[in-house]
């Protein structure tokens, strides 16, 4: 019996989203692995709802469903889990069969997978003994389905008197719908990746900042929240450019890019949710360390060549950054490796093959590390991003931004506009002259002189594995003196 219980409360859970599904997959594709199980989890569901259908649907689901009064005469089906009994139960207005559930350890506040509890069910049927049980069992009384409907809502729907007027007293209010640029009129149009902005806990007294990337949980487990602001809802532009964000970081999956979690778009404010990065951003971490050794620049300059080659080698078009520095870049937690952020922020238009246009002008926001094509607003290609890169590995390498201490406007002017180049100050003898010309090749003012991600990936394992040979026959052969 204890063993079932357990059993029963297990999958009671399988459709909370938790930090644990993130911890069993393990390595650098946690979220990608948890991704997939909530995607296989989802499809169950899908077909588990195929099977039998509650009685009435969400006061707010668009199609919602007549009444399938047949439930009421068919016994459980054995196949359901814990939660969908209990669901059931609630829908035939079994309060005995909740009751036993309950006190068996089923949570009160279980949910399918349209975030619909036994409150919401039993509060479509009119059920008001149930109400009051699980009322009793401390059951949310504010709990809002996919749609944001809650129980009082759904009872002032189908004219449920008793039980709407039992949860008003008992402090329930039918909340106000929102509807965003995004939203379906289609529940099944709702795209997977939706969260539910309920799951999103910033923390207490934070007034949520709009246009910028805020710290949240996301179920026990750190995220990046990125906020559309509220200017932006009217702004047909800014609706196009959150779409397009989003279109594009639904399918990248890659170590070396930040891992896309989820999105809310059918509620405001609309948000965009990623992967969490406590070590922060390669910028912040040249400011600290200036110059970094070779052996570690080219581990880092390897990852964001990955990063960059998955990136453009996409299908069916290649995502081009046009925004590459080291505030977009971040540092992975485990073993210091970097990932690539920020791309999908600029609309472009695609002109040929491989040729491109912004589909606005492009204001360089105080970036030096843009491309010239990019800062004059020209047709560019792929190029664009390899001179960004030849850039940040320069600073790497050098320990400073591009013309430092001159201002990154300046900086930028004397770089494309002036065709000015930094000089390659390092004189150690670590600084290989195959690195030294990798770098003078990616910011080549002619772009198809500059080298794709896929070439400097080859060329910089050479480098890397001889600066490893030297590496090592220096640690072999060192004085005793030295």
């Amino acid at each position: 019996m204890e063993v079932a219980a357990k059993l029963r409360r297990g999958i009671s859970r399988q459709f909370s989203m938790g930090s644990s599904a993130i911890r069993r997959d393990g390595g650098g594709g946690g979220l990608l692995g948890f991704r997939r199980q909530a995607s296989a989890r989802f499809a169950f569901g899908r077909q588990a709802s195929a099977r039998f259908a509650f009685g009435r649907q969400s006061s707010l689901d668009p199609n919602r469903r007549s009444p399938v009064r047949e439930a009421a005469e068919l016994a459980v089906p054995e196949n359901l889990d814990a939660t969908m009994q209990l669901l059931f139960l609630a829908c035939r207005g079994d309060t005995k069969g909740v009751e036993d559930l309950l006190k068996d350890g089923v949570d009160v506040n279980s949910i399918d997978l349209d975030g619909r509890t036994a409150l919401h069910i039993a509060a479509c049927e009119g059920h008001a003994d149930v109400v009051r049980l699980l009322l009793s069992y401390r059951a949310n009384i504010d709990a809002r389905d996919r749609w944001g409907s809650t129980a009082a809502a759904d009872a002032k729907y189908y004219g449920h008197v008793e039980v709407y007027n039992l949860l008003r007293s008992r402090g329930a209010k039918a909340p106000k719908t929102r509807k965003t640029p995004m939203t379906v009129s289609n529940p099944r149009d709702v795209p997977e990746y939706e969260l539910n902005p309920l799951e999103l806990e910033f923390r207490r007294g934070e007034e949520l900042s709009k246009g910028m990337y805020q710290v949240a949980k996301w179920n026990g487990t750190k995220v990046s929240v990125k906020i559309l602001d509220k200017e932006a809802y009217s702004d047909p532009d800014s609706i196009n450019a959150f779409k397009n964000e989003l279109t594009l970081l639904e399918k990248v999956r890659h170590p070396n890019v930040v891992q896309f979690v989820g999105a809310v778009t059918q509620n405001i404010p609309m948000m965009i949710v990623s992967e969490y990065l406590q070590n922060g951003d390669l910028g912040s971490y040249l400011q600290r360390k200036g110059r970094i050794d070779t052996y570690k620049a080219l581990k880092f300059a390897l990852d964001i060549a990955r990063g960059m080659n998955y990136l453009h080698e996409c299908k069916p078009d290649p995502i081009i950054h046009c925004n590459l520095k080291p505030k977009n870049i971040f540092r992975d937690d485990g073993g210091g490796r970097l990932k690539v952020a920020g791309f999908g922020l600029i609309s472009i238009q695609k002109m040929s093959t491989d040729k491109f246009k912004s589909a606005h002008p492009i204001t360089p926001d105080d970036s030096v590390y843009v491309a010239p094509e990019i800062y004059k607003n020209e047709i560019f290609d792929r190029g664009v991003d390899s001179f960004s890169f030849g850039l940040i590995l320069y600073e790497m390498i050098e320990g400073t931004p591009p013309f430092h201490p001159k201002s990154p406007e300046d900086a930028a002017k004397m770089i494309c506009l002036e065709g000015l180049r930094p000089q390659l100050k390092n004189k150690s003898k670590s600084y290989f002259p195959e690195l030294k010309e990798l770098i003078e090749e990616c910011w080549n003012p002619q772009p198809e002189v500059r080298p794709t991600f896929a070439e400097i990936i080859i060329r910089l394992k050479k480098i890397h594995a001889n600066s490893s040979k030297q590496s090592r026959w220096r640690d072999n052969f060192k004085l005793p003196w030295k």
